[in-house]
């Protein structure tokens, strides 16, 4: 198990300043690959989809450590390439140089089959090579609740968009069987247990605190937070959560109780308790945010 996981926290008033101000205190540098997973689930604006600034601040600056960098995305809710046109992912790519893979189009050589023992998959699932054989895979996800059986969407749901719905030539739909599950949120823990994570940066600048992912409840943290330990940022983002008042479902029991980040836990990809979040403010304001979410995770933790 991680021993202590640091989650950073910035002000989100000024957007590029705050990601600029995270993305400092990472070494992303590397003469390999760095695989990008951000959050376009649906063509709906920001905090649903990952906002144009954050997405544009991040790429530039791995296009500057990384030899190559690749975005790979898959839209749950919506036609991929539709969606990353419309949100304006493609016009970055071509703008900024970056390699942009649809992964409704992609190959079945793109895909490997990932089958262990002990998952809720029946059939195991399939991920996308670009992030298991990365040298580095950077993710950016949004604050949001999941009203579709999740209960919360942030970096452990986004790696749902990492593994196919269907591979080409093939019928069995995996989306389906995740979604009519009884063990939908024990199996979102389990795709991250695939794949490693150098950077995970959530912008909660805005968030759903109900509904979601495509729409819902406004709130406004006004933060950004980054790690390399999704759990612990999904322990902080539901801490952040409950601050607004959320769903019955994520306002329920000890944060290490809710099934993705027990699940997750127990999987070894993150740290165990809350105890073991190391908070650390970047700014007055967010210093003030985390001595609220810290008390969250002392009590509910």
């Amino acid at each position: 198990m991680n021993d202590h996981s640091t989650v950073f926290l910035a002000d989100a008033s000024d957007r590029i300043a705050g990601v600029k101000k995270l993305l400092a205190e990472f070494e992303l540098g590397t003469d390999g690959t760095v695989a990008l997973k951000a959050n376009y689930n649906s063509d709906d604006p920001f905090p649903a989809t990952t906002h144009p600034k954050t997405l544009n601040s991040i790429a530039q600056h791995l296009i500057k450590s990384a030899r190559t960098l690749v975005m790979a995305e898959r839209s749950g809710m919506g036609n991929t390439t539709a969606v990353l046109e419309n949100r304006g992912v493609l016009d970055l790519s071509r703008k900024l140089g970056f390699k942009l893979l649809d992964l409704d189009s992609a190959r079945p050589e793109d895909w490997q089959d990932i089958r262990a023992e002990g998952l809720h998959w029946r059939q195991g699932f399939m991920m996308a090579r670009a992030f298991t054989e990365a040298e580095r895979v950077v993710q950016t996800c949004c604050l949001k609740t999941h009203r579709f059986g999740g209960h919360f969407t942030m970096s452990l749901k986004n790696s749902v968009g990492m593994i196919a719905s269907r591979i080409k030539g093939t019928s069995y739909d995996y989306m389906r069987e995740l979604h009519s599950s009884p063990y939908q949120r024990l199996m979102i823990a389990e795709v991250n247990r695939f794949y490693s994570t150098d950077l995970i940066l959530m912008d909660a600048a805005e968030g759903f605190s109900r509904g979601g992912p495509d729409r819902g409840t406004l709130i406004k943290p006004g933060l950004l937070l980054a790690a390399r330990d999704r759990v612990a940022v999904d322990a902080v983002g539901v801490a952040l959560l409950r601050l607004y008042g959320t769903t019955e479902e994520v306002m329920r029991g000890r944060i290490f109780e809710q099934e993705q980040i027990a699940r997750a836990a127990s999987l070894d990809i993150g740290v165990d308790q809350a105890k073991k979040i190391d908070l650390i403010a970047l700014d007055e304001r967010s210093q003030r945010a985390a001595e609220r979410i810290g008390r969250v995770l002392d009590e509910q933790g």
